[in-house]
């Protein structure tokens, strides 16, 4: 269970679905009688102490109880972009059953100035342009073929990246399928690729304790 500092208190915790209940039954045990506000994106857990889990539904709108919902078996695609390399991959729950991952190269910036700068510029552009193609390309292989059996798409790497491979007019029916926020990843590889269900089934939890 990973967990980091929030911005404006608390903390995030994730929370393997295969460990929610246990956790929720904690965190009661820990704090007192809880109330349960429930939404379509967002499950409240507010205790008699005054600790709060703000549960973020994976995969919304919630259906039924939020265990359940998570632990819910889906076909998911995946796409991850950053200019270090692109990976497109279909889980089947977290057994990963379709993928391809590969690279351009792509210069970083150069600290020369004038005309040289320019053309390096340039170039780098061009780069750019081969390497996001080249991962729309890549989506277009893996993912399209397995468009009617998605459950969701689930998007992971450099935010600008990502959205100009999705401008890809090939990919279009991939869009309504989005869900979730952007994982946050290294230089896709497929190591990389296949860990991405460890984020993307898993619930994030905003924690206040009390003393928070």
């Amino acid at each position: 269970m990973a967990s980091s500092p929030a911005a404006g208190g608390g903390r995030w915790v994730t929370v393997p679905p295969e460990r929610l209940a246990r956790w929720r039954a904690g965190f009661a045990e820990r704090h007192g009688d809880i109330e349960t506000t429930i939404g379509p994106d967002r499950v409240l857990l507010e205790a008699a102490d005054g600790a709060t889990a703000d549960c973020e539904v994976p995969f919304p709108p919630l259906t039924g109880d939020l265990v359940e919902h998570a632990l819910r078996p889906r076909r998911v695609g995946v796409l991850l972009v950053r200019l270090g390399g692109y990976a497109a991959g279909v889980f089947e729950g977290s057994t990963l059953v379709a993928s391809k991952v590969g690279s351009r190269q792509v210069h970083g910036r150069s600290a020369a100035g004038g005309q040289s700068q320019q053309r390096f510029a340039r170039r780098r552009v061009g780069q750019v342009r081969v390497a996001l193609g080249a991962a729309a390309d890549n989506v277009v292989r893996v993912l399209l073929p397995e468009l009617e059996r998605l459950d969701a798409v689930v998007l992971g790497g450099d935010r600008t990246a990502v959205d100009e491979v999705l401008t890809d007019r090939r990919l279009a029916g991939l869009v309504p399928l989005v869900s979730g926020r952007l994982l946050d990843v290294p230089d896709p590889r497929l190591k990389v690729l296949q860990s991405t269900p460890e984020l993307f089934r898993a619930v994030r939890i905003r924690l206040v304790e009390p003393t928070d």
